[in-house]
C-alpha cells in the first residue's frame, strides 16, 4: 500500500485502519471497535479490547519459538560491561521482579516510580510493573530533589525502585542522597524503596529499603495481568515544568498498536533487526523506542550506558553500530554536531564496520541542514529527520521508510504520519496556504498513542492543548507545509521573535549560521531591543581545531543571513562560546539564554556541566547587554 493510500484510510475510515493495525498485538480479548468518540474531546483507542503490554513485548515471542534470539544488548563503556539478555532470559528477569514487586503489595492500578540508570533492571522494571498492570512513572535518574518530591506526591506510587548511584564518565551521582533528600521534602511516603546495589559505590539501606537482589532472590515469577486497553500503562513528567508537574499519561492498548505500527512503516524494523536508541529511559524516546517498540516486534535494542560522544571516545557511535550490528540507529542532531565538531573529516570511522548499517533517524532538535549533508556524505545512507513529542509519544511527521520512501528534503520532518491530520493556521484557527507559516496543529481525535489526558487532570489537558484552536491539538510549535505537503518545524512558537513587527522563526536564522563551514552548531534567541523590540543573537561554537577571526566569522554571518533571508531579519550580533547548555535529551535551553539576557533569573539546569556552560553564557551575555 502506497503512503498516500494509507494516510487517506487512517483520515477517512479510521475504524478500519486501526482495527487492521491492531491485528499485530496479541489480545486477551480482541476489540470490536477502535474509536471510542462519546467523551470526546476526550478520546479512547480499543475500549473493548483487553491485553498485556509486557506478554505482547516477551512472552508472545518465546512462544513464537525465539526465546534464544537476543533482546536486550547493554553497552556500558562507563563500567566496562557487557550483557546481552535473550528473549527467554528477560521473560524470566521480568517474571520475577514483577512477583517481587506483588511481594511488597503492589497490584493492578497501583503506582510505581522508577528512578534508575542507563541499566537492563530499568527495562525490566518497567516490563514488570506493565505484567502486574501497575502504572510505572521513570524519572530521569539524577533529577534534583525537589523535582524527584513533586514527581512523588503527583503520582503516589507505592513502591520506588532505584538505584544506590548512576555513574558518568566523569563522576558518580549518589542517588540514594537524592531520594532520601526528595522524601524528606514530599508529602506522600511510599510504602517500601527497591534498591538496586551498585558495586562502584552502594547505599546504605533504611529501615523501608529492600536490595533488588534480595527482593528477587525469594520471589515467585508471575504471569502477565490481562488489563484494559484504556488502562494506563505510564505516566512520563514532561521537562521543563514548574508547579505542579505535568503527566502525560499512556494507556495499553493504542500504545502496543501504534508503536508496533511505527517500527515497521516508520522505522523499517523487523523481528531480529538490531536497533539502537541513543537515549535514555528517563525520556518518552527512551520508554518508546529503547524499551517498548523495539520488544513489541521481536527486534534486539541496544540499551547504552555512558555519553557516546565527546572525550575519550567520539567514535563510540560506530563502534556500538558495528560491534553489533545495528541496522538502524536513532539518536539527536545534537550528537551528530558533537561528532562533527570532534572529528569533522569522519576519521574514525575507518575503524569500524558499518556494512550492516542502513538508516540514520534523527529527531528531539531541529536537523539544520549542514549537519544533514555532513552525515549522508559520510555515512554513505538516509539521514532521516523526523518530529514528535512527549505528548503524542510516536512519530508525528517522518519519511516512512518501511511503508513508502520518500526523498529527503534539507529542513524538513517529511510527511505527516498516517493518523495524524497535521493542518497550519493562522491565529483565528484558520488554514493556511501551502508554504505560508503558521501554529502546527493536530485535528482532533488524536491517533492510538497519543497521550489520552494529563494523569487526574482532564481539565489541564483540555487548557493547556485543546483550546488555543478549538477541535484540534495544539503543538506549540510553527511551520508550514510545503507543495509535495513536506512539514517544516521551525520551533517552538515561543521561539518566535518580533523585529519591528515581523515574526521570524529563530530556527530559519539558525539555518544560516549552521551552514559556515567554521560553525559546528549554534542557537539564535531574540533580546530586547529599545527600537525594534526584539533582535536576533547567534551564539555559535566553532569546530575543532578551526581558527577564524571573530570580526570576520560576524561578518560573514551577518552577509549569509541577509543574502538568505533579508535585511528584514535585521542580525548583526554574534557571540562565539564554548559550548551550549542541553538538557539531557539533547534540547538547546534557549528559554534559559533568553532569560539571562532579559535579565531575569533562571533555573538551574539538572548537572553540574549545564550549570558551568550556562554560567559562562551567562558571563558573555550580561557582558554584551
Amino acid at each position: 500500500m502506497s503512503y498516500a493510500e494509507s494516510f487517506e484510510r487512517s483520515l477517512n475510515s479510521p475504524e478500519e485502519f486501526w482495527l487492521e493495525a491492531a491485528e499485530s498485538v496479541d489480545w486477551v480479548q480482541a476489540p470490536t471497535q477502535a474509536l471510542d468518540d462519546s467523551g470526546g474531546p476526550l478520546y479512547r483507542w480499543f475500549p473493548d479490547g483487553v491485553l498485556n503490554t509486557s506478554y505482547n513485548a516477551l512472552d508472545r515471542h518465546v512462544g513464537a519459538g525465539r526465546g534464544d534470539q537476543v533482546a536486550l544488548i547493554w553497552d556500558s563503556p562507563v563500567t566496562g560491561s557487557l550483557r546481552t539478555y535473550t528473549y527467554r532470559q528477560l521473560t524470566d528477569e521480568v517474571s520475577r521482579f514483577a512477583g517481587g514487586l506483588a511481594s511488597l503489595g503492589v497490584v493492578k492500578g497501583d503506582r510505581v516510580l522508577i528512578y534508575l540508570p542507563m541499566v537492563p533492571e530499568a527495562a525490566i522494571a518497567m516490563l514488570a510493573c506493565a505484567r502486574l498492570g501497575a502504572v510505572h512513572s521513570v524519572v530521569f535518574g539524577g533529577f534534583a530533589p525537589k523535582e524527584l518530591a513533586a514527581r512523588v506526591d503527583d503520582a503516589k506510587p507505592k513502591v520506588i525502585v532505584a538505584a544506590s548511584c548512576g555513574i558518568e564518565p566523569t563522576r558518580v551521582v549518589d542517588y540514594k542522597a537524592i531520594i532520601d533528600e526528595a522524601l524528606d521534602e514530599a508529602e506522600h511516603a511510599p510504602s517500601r524503596l527497591v534498591m538496586l546495589q551498585r558495586a562502584v559505590s552502594p547505599a546504605e539501606l533504611g529501615e523501608n529499603d529492600i536490595d533488588w537482589a534480595d527482593l528477587v532472590a525469594d520471589a515467585e515469577a508471575v504471569g502477565p495481568e490481562p488489563v484494559a486497553a484504556t488502562d494506563p500503562l505510564y505516566i512520563l513528567y514532561t521537562s521543563g515544568t514548574t508547579g505542579r508537574p505535568k503527566g502525560v499519561v499512556r494507556d495499553n492498548g493504542g500504545h502496543a498498536v501504534a508503536l508496533t505500527w511505527s517500527m515497521a512503516n516508520v522505522y523499517d524494523v523487523h523481528a531480529g533487526d538490531v536497533w539502537w536508541s541513543a537515549s535514555d529511559v528517563g525520556w518518552v524516546v527512551g520508554h518508546t523506542y529503547i524499551v517498548y517498540a523495539p520488544l513489541l516486534v521481536g527486534a534486539t535494542t541496544v540499551m547504552y550506558e555512558g555519553k557516546p560522544v565527546g572525550t575519550p571516545d567520539a567514535g563510540a557511535f560506530w563502534r556500538v553500530i558495528s560491534a553489533h550490528g545495528v541496522k538502524a540507529l536513532f539518536t539527536a542532531p545534537t550528537a551528530l554536531r558533537a561528532i562533527k565538531k570532534v572529528d569533522p573529516e569522519g576519521r574514525l570511522l575507518a575503524d569500524y564496520d558499518l556494512s550492516r548499517f542502513e538508516t540514520l533517524f534523527l529527531a528531539g532538535e531541529r536537523l539544520d541542514p549542514e549537519t544533514l549533508s555532513w552525515a549522508s556524505q559520510l555515512l554513505n545512507v538516509p539521514v532521516v529527520d523526523h518530529w514528535w513529542q512527549t505528548e503524542t509519544g510516536w512519530p508525528i511527521a517522518a519519511n516512512l521508510r518501511g511503508l513508502e520512501p520518500m526523498p529527503v528534503k534539507p529542513g524538513s520532518a517529511t510527511v505527516a504520519v498516517p493518523g495524524y491530520d497535521v493542518r497550519i493556521l493562522d491565529a483565528d484557527g484558520n488554514d493556511l496556504p501551502k508554504g505560508t507559516e503558521g501554529d502546527i496543529a493536530i485535528r482532533l481525535p488524536l491517533p492510538p498513542g497519543s497521550l489520552p489526558t494529563l494523569w487526574n487532570d482532564d481539565e489541564r489537558y483540555r487548557e493547556e492543548y485543546l483550546t488555543a484552536h478549538p477541535g484540534f491539538y495544539a503543538t506549540g510549535d510553527g511551520g508550514y507545509l510545503d507543495e509535495d505537503g513536506y512539514l517544516f518545524v521551525l520551533g517552538r512558537t515561543d521561539d518566535v521573535i518580533n523585529v519591528a513587527g515581523h515574526r521570524l522563526a529563530t530556527g530559519t536564522i539558525e539555518s544560516v549560521l549552521a551552514a559556515h563551514p567554521a560553525v559546528a552548531e549554534c542557537a539564535v534567541i531574540g533580546v530586547q531591543d529599545k527600537l525594534k523590540g526584539q533582535l536576533p543573537l547567534g551564539l555559535v561554537v566553532l569546530k575543532a581545531g578551526v581558527e577564524i577571526a571573530g570580526e570576520q566569522l560576524r561578518d560573514d554571518l551577518v552577509a549569509a543571513v541577509r543574502r538568505d533571508i533579508g535585511p528584514v531579519a535585521a542580525f548583526r550580533d554574534v557571540l562565539v562560546v564554548a559550548a551550549l547548555p542541553k538538557t539531557r535529551s539533547g534540547k538547546i535551553l534557549r528559554k534559559a539564554m533568553r532569560g539571562i539576557a532579559d535579565g531575569r533569573d533562571v533555573p538551574a539546569p539538572s548537572t553540574i556541566e549545564d550549570s558551568q556552560v550556562l554560567d559562562d553564557i551567562a558571563l558573555l551575555l550580561r557582558a554584551a547587554r
